[in-house]
């Protein structure tokens, strides 16, 4: 009888154990309770059905406050076990350590109120060895730092979750905390959020990060079954942080650099002409498409192409055949520049390009 009370109140204690999303912090200092924050309705219970409609902002509404970040600065989102000025003596605070999972941050555009194809990842921090996000989280005393992408001035809708997987091994037993905050970016910055994922829908109670045990030796709930964990939902867009992706372990984008579009220009030399060439980049993805799949913070350069010059010329090589090799390109080059001009000019091409483009 002892023991089944002992169990009774350990597993009380345990479903207790949870954390809310309650303010944030701008340049070092706390801007209050509930500021700019949207109150979840169920207090600090987590929500177990993936389907539910309070995967969006845990049934939080819109709050009276909004506050104005930097784009490309860096704010905290912080976190505490229960909603109340005090965490003096709180074993929990800010969450249990026995709930162990991911931490996630998603955007969205403030007009959307969180409803559609719109919630855009921007930082992870899933499973690196046998560190979990939760543990970073509760080291930092449940603040969540985080970087603002270059975004374009307007109202947002600021995302911070945590997926606790302590009983995750059962269908329907993860836990998920979510909050909302509201933000209104300022700045020069241009970035548009791409196309996003929507909660409900981005995950499924069957994803392996979602139905995951994560006891009896090493963690392997990737969708190959390989050790290892895969963070539910999208990438995390590559415009906003350098982590790889849904990928285990992947860096938070709070220590990234907001990812730029890398061209494929080719550096001007000298005596080169400026028009003999009409070779063009493939269209790379901009600031505010596409999703990090790789941990370079810094997007491969496109793939140029080339086009034959039609001019009169002199030579065998006054002009270019669609299709040529390193070869006839730097005799063409020679034609009308010089021999150590074609040289440098081919050979910064070639850094710039791909090697099937002179098969």
């Amino acid at each position: 009888m002892k023991t089944a009370i002992v169990f009774a109140l350990a597993a009380g204690k345990l479903a207790a154990a949870h954390a809310t999303f309650q303010s944030f912090v701008i340049d070092g200092k706390d801007q209050g309770q509930h500021t700019a924050v949207r109150t979840p309705s169920n207090a600090n219970n987590p929500i177990l059905d993936v389907t539910s409609s309070s995967m969006s902002c845990n049934g939080g509404t819109k709050a009276a406050d909004t506050l104005e970040v930097a784009a490309g600065s860096e704010i905290g989102l912080q976190w505490h076990h229960n909603d109340g000025a005090s965490t003096t003596g709180d074993n929990d605070e800010p969450i249990a350590a026995s709930h162990k999972g991911p931490v996630i941050v998603y955007i969205a555009p403030a007009e959307s109120n969180g409803e559609g194809d719109v919630w855009v990842k921007i930082q992870q921090d899933g499973l690196t060895g046998t560190t979990w996000g939760v543990d970073n989280f509760i080291t930092n005393k449940g603040l969540v730092n985080v970087k603002i992408p270059e975004l374009a001035a307007g109202e947002y809708l600021i995302r911070p979750e945590i997926i606790a997987l302590h009983e995750a091994s059962a269908q329907g037993k993860a836990q998920f905390y979510n909050g909302c905050g509201q933000i209104k970016v300022t700045g020069s910055g241009s970035a548009s959020l791409p196309s996003g994922v929507a909660f409900p829908g981005a995950y499924s109670a069957t994803d392996p990060g979602v139905l995951c045990n994560i006891y009896g030796g090493e963690v392997k709930c990737t969708a190959s079954g390989s050790a290892g964990y895969d963070v539910p939902g999208p990438e995390v867009w590559d415009g906003a942080s350098s982590g790889s992706g849904s990928g285990s372990g992947s860096a938070p984008a709070s220590s990234a650099t907001p990812t730029t579009t890398a061209a494929a220009s080719l550096a001007p030399v000298s005596s080169a002409p400026a028009a003999t060439s009409s070779a063009t980049a493939a269209a790379a993805p901009t600031i505010g498409s596409g999703y990090d799949t790789g941990s370079s913070t810094t997007q491969p350069a496109a793939q140029p192409t080339a086009t034959a010059e039609t001019g009169s010329g002199s030579g065998s090589r006054s002009t270019l055949p669609e299709q040529f090799t390193i070869s006839e390109f730097i005799s063409w080059l020679e034609t009308k520049t010089g021999s150590a001009n074609a040289k440098r000019f081919a050979a910064a091409f070639a850094r710039r390009a791909h090697p099937r483009d002179f098969a």
